[in-house]
């Protein structure tokens, strides 16, 4: 009878110990599986790993088969408590989408989770439509340059969140394009360009916020600030009116201090009026000139990524309007001006 009653107490002990195994082991699931989307629009699938331990990432593989894969192999991870949640991106296409099927493997479990179909849904059009799909989108800077003699070209610096930044363009400007994009996960950055009429004081444009169900508006003056990065810079002195400014106040200067010296005899009225010449000499000194090969990209702006507005047809010597890292800055026969890169000066 004793040994019964032990054996019993060693079943049920060893019951109790297999349940809180049990249930202690982590379970995988999806948290968050988004009922509709749009087209090009990027959005988060999460899947919440319960009791799941945060000192090693379980391995996830969707069906390779699948065409469709998320932008990164890697989750975004957040840890709360025992829990874990594991967000991946996808970018919708032209149709739904079937999310594929994901297996999930650690040292002690290993789970499938079904592929799920989720329905495309159609936006309202609109002509002021940027083409960007985003949960948040902000310009944090901006900056207006001269294009050429009848237009600006505005750049914007953009952050936004799940938001396919990559498909942004405007239809009521003469171009548009986006560069530089940088994406951490939800997080996206890229900069926009667009050229506009330079009699256009505003840019107006809008992006469908996916939190609020409705297209958000965004506007940014068109006033030219900072020319240290233009494209086309202000080469006829007529045309610049703070060079002519300056050359005004210099001339000036000079004739003043001059006929001081005549009247007072006073050597400071002539060492300033010499200093002042000088200054004013240098404004009319020209531009070093450089040498590029024929063939050579001509670049809006000096990014690595920047559209090419044209090819040099022909070996040029063009005069350097400035420097930005690798680039140079130069104007060609045509009186188009761009960026060219270092390797593209003649070697001699």
């Amino acid at each position: 009878m004793p040994f019964v009653l032990r054996s019993l107490g060693l079943l049920t002990t060893l019951f109790f110990a297999l349940t809180l195994q049990l249930s202690a082991e982590s379970v995988y699931k999806y948290s968050y599986f988004p009922k509709k989307i749009y087209k090009n629009q990027v959005f988060p699938v999460t899947v919440i790993g319960i009791n799941s331990t945060q000192d090693q990432i379980p391995e996830f593989i969707f069906d390779p088969t699948s065409n469709i894969q998320p932008l990164s192999d890697k989750p975004l991870v957040i840890n709360n408590n025992s829990d874990s949640f594991y967000t991946f991106y996808f970018k919708a296409k032209d149709r739904g989408l079937r999310i594929p099927a994901l297996r999930i493997r650690t040292e002690y479990v290993y789970t499938e989770l079904s592929s799920g179909f989720i329905p495309l849904a159609d936006l309202e059009h609109r002509e002021d439509f940027c083409g960007v799909i985003a949960a948040d989108m902000k310009v944090k800077n901006s900056q207006v340059s001269n294009y050429d003699e009848t237009n600006h070209i505005v750049t914007l610096n953009i952050e936004a969140n799940e938001a396919n930044l990559e498909d942004m363009k405007l239809h009521n400007v003469e171009e548009s394009g986006i560069e530089e994009i940088r994406r951490d996960y939800a997080k996206v950055y890229g900069d926009f360009y667009a050229v506009v009429p330079m009699n256009q004081k505003e840019l107006q444009f809008t992006y469908f916020n996916t939190i609020q169900q409705q297209y958000s508006s965004i506007k940014v003056a068109v006033e030219v600030k900072d020319a240290s990065v233009s494209t086309q810079a202000e080469l006829n002195p007529k045309e610049d009116s703070f060079e002519q400014l300056k050359k005004f106040i210099l001339g000036t200067l000079t004739l003043f201090m001059l006929v001081m010296f005549l009247f007072k005899r006073d050597f400071f009225f002539l060492v300033v009026g010499v200093i002042s010449f000088i200054t004013l000499l240098t404004l009319y000194i020209p531009h070093k000139t450089i040498c590029i090969k024929q063939g050579a990209p001509l670049y809006i702006l000096p990014t690595h990524t920047s559209t090419v507005s044209s090819h040099l047809g022909e070996k040029l010597e063009a005069p350097l309007l400035g420097e930005r890292n690798e680039y140079m800055k130069v104007e060609t026969k045509e009186g188009v001006i761009g960026w060219v890169k270092n390797e593209d000066l003649c070697e001699n």
